[in-house]
C-alpha cells in the first residue's frame, strides 16, 4: 500500500521557558451541571502550579466562562460577588499566603469579549500583568490574537443539548501539564 500524498500537520508546542518541544496534551471532559464544573474547579484549585499559570477560556456567549471561573474563585477562597470582567475588562483578586507559600496570591480576570483591536491590550498595560506572578484568567483571548503569552491551559467549552458541557482542555506547557495532572515530560 503507498503512502498517502499528504501529511497531517501535528501541533508541536515550544516551552518558551525550557526551549523543549512537546506535543499538547488533550483531554476531555463533560460537565453534565453545575455540580461537575464546581467539581473540577475544585479539583483544579488544589494543584500548586495553578498559582502561576495562565488559562485561556474559549467558547460561546453563554458557555460557561465566567461560571467556571467564579467556581474556581470560589475554591480559592475568594470571599464575596465574584462578577463578570464584561465592561471593566479586568477583576483583581489577591488571596493572602499560605503555610506552604506565605506570598498572596495574586489573580486577574480577564475578558476580552469588547476588544475591537487587539493593539487595545497593550494600551491597557497589561504586558506588565502577564509578565508579573498569579494566575491570570482571559475569556475570548481570540480578540488578541498575537499579543497574550501561550497559555499553560487552554478550556474549550461547547454547550451541547440539554445544557450539558463538552470541555475539551489542552495543556500547552509543563505547567499545563501539572494541572491536568499528566507527566509534563
Amino acid at each position: 500500500m503507498a503512502p498517502p500524498r499528504y501529511a497531517r500537520k501535528q501541533l508541536t508546542i515550544i516551552d518558551q521557558q525550557t526551549g523543549v518541544h512537546h506535543l499538547p496534551i488533550v483531554k476531555s471532559l463533560t460537565w453534565p451541571d453545575e455540580a461537575a464544573t464546581r467539581l473540577f474547579a475544585g479539583a483544579l484549585a488544589v494543584q500548586p502550579a495553578l498559582r502561576d499559570s495562565f488559562i485561556e477560556l474559549h467558547g460561546d456567549l453563554g458557555a460557561g466562562k465566567t461560571s467556571f471561573v467564579r467556581h474556581l474563585l470560589q475554591a480559592l477562597g475568594v470571599t464575596g460577588r465574584i462578577k463578570s470582567p464584561t465592561y471593566a475588562v479586568l477583576e483583581p483578586y489577591e488571596l493572602p499566603g499560605t503555610r506552604n507559600d506565605p506570598a498572596p496570591l495574586p489573580i486577574w480576570h480577564f475578558d476580552f469579549y469588547r476588544f475591537d483591536d487587539p493593539r487595545e491590550w497593550e494600551d491597557a498595560g497589561f504586558r506588565d500583568i502577564f509578565a508579573g506572578p498569579g494566575l491570570k484568567l482571559a475569556e475570548w483571548p481570540e480578540k488578541v490574537a498575537g499579543r497574550l503569552p501561550l497559555a499553560d491551559l487552554a478550556l474549550h467549552i461547547d454547550v451541547q443539548a440539554d445544557a450539558v458541557r463538552q470541555v475539551r482542555l489542552i495543556a500547552q506547557t509543563a505547567v499545563g501539564a501539572q494541572l491536568l495532572g499528566a507527566n509534563g515530560a
